[in-house]
């Protein structure tokens, strides 16, 4: 039997000499004298010395500026470091600088449920870059503009990011899945001049038309001048430039030098009142963190592929199409990842090959609980590593994917997030998986659990922060130019210290286990638990599919109150036997103080676009805050099930 942290991967000394985080090693002693016994050393420097850290990263990846590099930091505190002062470099120059040499290499694969499969050489990708550029050109756009895209996830939206970029120009994208209303609440804040869209797509089997959608969005967003659509499922966008005249001409890939914290891209992170925060990433973060986390972490270069499923509206894609500046290649997907079956992203590894493939928490669960075997079903030989991230992994997913892939590719599960587009924590290739933990601090993060008072916390649970600036924080919120809001959500609660809102425990070897949201963390008579712990207990049970638990706080100190909505495994029970075992099985394996009050059976679990529980707008809402100031149900996945969810609760 595996328990919780037992080491189930040790990487043997040739796989950890051999990774792209091993020849750093090599390369640090040679060529800066600095000697580690271990990562946990590497890392500890990393964080100790900053300034000789991010250097070495510039210089052992050889990132190109047009001016003279100086220091690494001109200022040092949070907010408002100041990284690599007067360098002037382009997220697109780096990816040149890749593709070069590597013409008839494959750059993209691209699979859909609304067109054959297309794939893009490097040489090919350039060239529709190219294309792309000219196009906005033809469209008046320049440096500092903003393109957005309301696009899926295809090499044609890759292609226009990286014109978009190249020119100096901002990227926002947002994914078609999401309605009208909730791309107005995006785009709307940037105040964009060119919109690119296509006119519908497949959703499984399923067709989607959004030619309405978009003629509301150019409607209420009075800054687009041009509308720019790629005929995708056969149908034309009315006054819209069709994409074959947009990319018609041939044109170099110019790029235009920027400093480094130039805006490269909007980010968009839905808060629970107001408008989704706009977080505006700078191109030089973006490119530092490209070949640190892509390279060094998932162990990608040339000749790797990862496949990763992600709307356009994830950073998960940004971080994705990074692997484009290692010299590696990606997979573009888009529809509907579950479609046929469960089996339908094994069947996709199979056809594309990646080395890498990255999977949901929540996907990997279900795999688990129908007892799926794809390594034995599908030939998935081409893969070295997976990755994990978006949401808590419990044991019993490490477990079986250790069963199915074993040392043959094993799991590195990371958090970290849209706010810094990249993980905080997460496995390295030189690095033990420990079952039910994260493997490792990520290099350059000095990553703590701090208690309520600010002191640093091992063993226990605590908010995850970090203590030392990154390159890739965010450069600020787009339209917060006194950076009021920048400070409120970040650095509010410890000065000069950066909060990420997740509840986490670290151990004495630097593992950790996130636990949920801490403003989704549960206290009950004085003791906390993430919410995750309870998912892990509950969604074991052959009878439970999916959750959601929120706690309603006593304003006068009681214990509150603990509902948990439950969605039922087809076949499974429904009535009072299933609460009555859902609440012996908690109260035995957890607490009985985290025994919900009540359990109500549900359709459905409110998740949004990316897959995640819907848990602190859900108790914003019964505590009586509107829908609408909460969230945008056309930001979710499955908007049907929250009107039932909540009057189920309301009248519970």
């Amino acid at each position: 039997m595996v328990n919780d942290g037992d080491i189930i991967y040790q990487p043997s000394p040739e796989v950890s000499n051999n990774s792209k985080v091993g020849q750093y090693m090599d390369w640090l002693a040679t060529s800066r004298d600095l000697h580690f016994d271990d990562y946990t050393a590497l890392w500890q420097w990393s964080v100790d010395d900053i300034d000789a850290f991010w250097r070495s990263i510039w210089d052992y990846y050889d990132i190109e500026s047009t001016t003279p590099v100086g220091e690494v930091l001109g200022q040092r505190e949070m907010p408002g470091a100041e990284w690599f002062p007067g360098t002037r470099i382009n997220y697109a120059g780096e990816y040149l600088r890749a593709a070069a040499g590597r013409d008839d290499d494959i750059a993209i694969v691209g699979l859909s449920q609304t067109r054959e499969q297309v794939d893009y050489t490097f040489k090919e990708l350039t060239e529709l870059v190219g294309r792309a550029r000219a196009g906005l050109v033809r469209l008046g756009v320049s440096s500092g503009d903003r393109v957005v895209a309301y696009m899926p996830n295809i090499p044609e939206t890759v292609a226009a990011f990286l014109a978009t970029v190249s020119l100096g120009a901002t990227w926002a994208a947002a994914a078609p899945e999401f309605g009208p209303q909730a791309v107005i609440d995006r785009f709307g804040q940037l105040e964009p001049t060119v919109l690119l869209t296509i006119d519908g797509y497949h959703y499984g089997d399923k067709p989607i038309d959004t030619r309405d959608r978009v003629a509301a969005i150019r409607e209420s967003i009075p800054s687009l001048q041009h509308v720019v659509a790629l005929n995708y499922s056969g149908h034309d966008v009315p006054d819209a430039i069709d994409w074959s005249d947009f990319t018609a001409e041939p044109g170099p890939v110019d790029v235009v030098p920027v400093p480094f914290d130039h805006p490269l891209c909007v980010l968009f992170s839905s808060g629970t009142t107001g408008l989704p925060k706009a977080i505006v990433h700078g191109h030089g973060g973006i490119v530092l963190e490209a070949y640190k986390n892509n390279s060094l972490s998932w162990d990608l270069g040339p000749g790797d592929r990862l496949m990763w499923f992600s709307t356009t509206a994830w950073m998960i894609w940004n971080a994705v199409v990074n692997t484009l500046l290692t010299g590696g290649s990606i997979v573009c997907i888009d529809g509907n990842p579950m479609f046929p079956d469960i089996d339908a992203q094994w069947r996709m590894a199979e056809a594309a090959k990646p080395t890498v493939m990255g999977l949901g928490p929540a996907f990997i669960m279900s795999c688990v609980k129908q007892g799926k075997t794809p390594s034995t079903d599908h030939d998935l030989s081409s893969l070295r590593l997976l990755a994990a991230a978006g949401s808590p992994l419990p044991t019993e997913g490490f477990v079986w994917l250790n069963e199915q892939f074993g040392s043959h590719a094993p799991i590195y599960v990371g958090s970290g997030g849209t706010d810094v587009c990249t993980g905080l924590v997460q496995g390295y290739p030189n690095v033990p998986v420990y079952a039910g933990e994260i493997s490792a601090k990520c290099l350059g993060v000095a990553a703590y659990a701090y208690d309520d008072n600010g002191n640093s916390v091992v063993g226990e649970l605590g908010e995850l922060v970090i203590t030392e600036p990154m390159p890739s924080m965010p450069v600020r919120f787009w339209g917060d130019d006194d950076m009021v809001r920048y400070t409120a959500t970040y650095f509010e609660h410890y000065p000069g210290v950066m909060r990420f809102g997740d509840w986490v425990r670290f151990t004495e070897h630097n593992t950790s286990i996130i636990t949920g949201r801490s403003d989704a963390t549960l206290n009950r008579g004085g003791v906390r638990i993430g919410t995750a712990e309870i998912y892990r207990v509950a969604e074991q049970m052959p009878d439970v599919l999916d959750s959601l638990v929120v706690h309603l706080e006593d304003p006068a100190g009681g214990m509150g109150e603990l509902i948990m909505l439950v969605q039922p495994a087809d076949g499974g029970e429904r009535g009072d036997t299933l609460r009555s075992t859902i609440k012996a099985k908690l109260r035995s394996s957890l607490s009985p103080r985290h025994t919900p009050d009540s359990i109500i059976v549900v359709s459905g679990i409110p998740r949004n676009l990316t897959g995640k529980k819907l848990e602190l707008p859900v108790k914003k809402i019964l505590q009586g805050v509107d829908v609408d100031a909460v969230l945008s149900k056309q930001a979710m996945a499955n908007p049907e099930v929250l009107d039932e969810c909540v009057t189920a609760a309301r009248q519970r």
